[in-house]
């Protein structure tokens, strides 16, 4: 049976920085709220918006906060994004490897599809999974769970990110959890939610699935 890798898609695949914290300020200016701290915008790449619009608008206001925010994501925020150094030859050695691999993101799915085509990383991905717009599958515990049901029979499976949230999800649904410090968590963040490996380069994440994949057998 092959062996299963998942990856987080903002701080992990991509730099979102820029478009996610404009369209998080465009939604706050909009509803005339204060804007958060550049550290509060820094935390808000990883958690679904579902979690981190309340403690800046508040609950009554999260979902209009939503619908401001995607309303310059769909039209130039997804845009103001890259992907990391070297990102495209890791995933291609990751599948040339025999891994499959897929995407595992609380962005919403048809966003997440949209920036996988757009940087040319579709090739390398068996499939895409993310939430819906209402908000089903953003915690990542969930969302993993749906996945593995839908692609059931791995020998092994492995979840890549950036934020705590990866990692709890991962060890949530019996997957090996990796860390990636080059994206927006500590590693004081990584190594408390448990990563049993954290990668600082995109060009080491091979190694480190091989190595967490050797020991778990």
């Amino acid at each position: 049976m092959p062996s299963h890798v998942y990856f987080d898609l903002d701080g992990t695949l991509t730099d979102s920085f820029e478009g996610i914290s404009k369209c998080i300020l465009y939604a706050v200016d909009k509803l005339g709220v204060p804007r958060p701290s550049d550290e509060y915008l820094e935390f808000c790449i990883g958690p679904p918006l579902y979690d981190t619009f309340p403690k800046m608008v508040g609950e009554e206001l999260t979902l209009k906060a939503i619908n401001l925010y995607r309303e310059r994501f769909n039209e130039i925020g997804w845009l103001e994004n890259k992907p990391y150094d070297g990102i495209h030859e890791a995933l291609a050695s990751i599948a040339d490897a025999g891994y499959t691999l897929f995407v595992a993101t609380s962005k919403p799915r048809i966003m997440a599809q949209r920036i996988i085509d757009h940087f040319e990383m579709r090739p390398y991905f068996e499939r895409v999974f993310g939430s819906e717009f209402d908000g089903t599958h953003a915690n990542k515990i969930t969302l993993l769970r749906y996945a593995i049901e839908e692609i059931p029979g791995a020998f092994d499976r492995v979840m890549i990110g950036d934020r705590k949230y990866d990692l709890i999800g991962a060890i949530a649904n019996n997957m090996q959890p990796i860390g990636v410090s080059y994206g927006y968590g500590s590693i004081e963040e990584l190594t408390g939610a448990g990563a049993v490996s954290i990668v600082d380069n995109p060009a080491c994440l091979k190694e480190a699935i091989e190595n967490v994949f050797s020991i778990s057998h």
